[in-house]
């Protein structure tokens, strides 16, 4: 099974996009040991509707990039929750009051959080870089 540290850094193609449009709050749940589906959970709270079909667009444009093509997506257009199922990792990006409804994190309470402190400055200190 991969250590928590490196599921995280399996995860950094998904967060950094995320970060880089100022979503309101990312959490991520490590749920292998609690389901056969997926690996991981990344779930997104965006302050508007218009945010979530932002930071979901840019989602699916900086992975299709990468050569990571999502499997399915639902939500995108309509802007209250987009559902990104890129098999391993799953995606949900709420606006803030239908992240409430549905309390995902109080769902997979038993899933481990992984960490995710080290992602917040990730862009620009690449930009720095080049």
């Amino acid at each position: 099974m991969t250590k928590p540290k490196l599921l995280a850094d399996q995860l950094k193609k998904y967060l950094i996009p995320t970060f880089e449009r100022k979503a309101k709050s990312i959490t991520a749940l490590d749920v292998r040991t609690l389901t056969s589906y997926t690996d991981a959970l990344i779930i997104i709270e965006a302050g508007s509707q218009r945010q979530v079909t932002s930071i979901a667009e840019h989602l699916l444009t900086a992975l299709k990039a990468q050569k990571i093509n999502v499997i399915g997506s639902e939500g995108v257009k309509e802007g209250e929750w987009a559902l990104l199922d890129y098999g391993n990792v799953i995606v949900h990006v709420f606006e803030s009051r239908i992240k409430s409804y549905y309390n995902l994190e109080g769902l997979w309470a038993d899933a481990p959080r992984i960490d995710l402190s080290g992602f917040e400055t990730a862009p620009e200190e690449e930009d720095h870089e080049n």
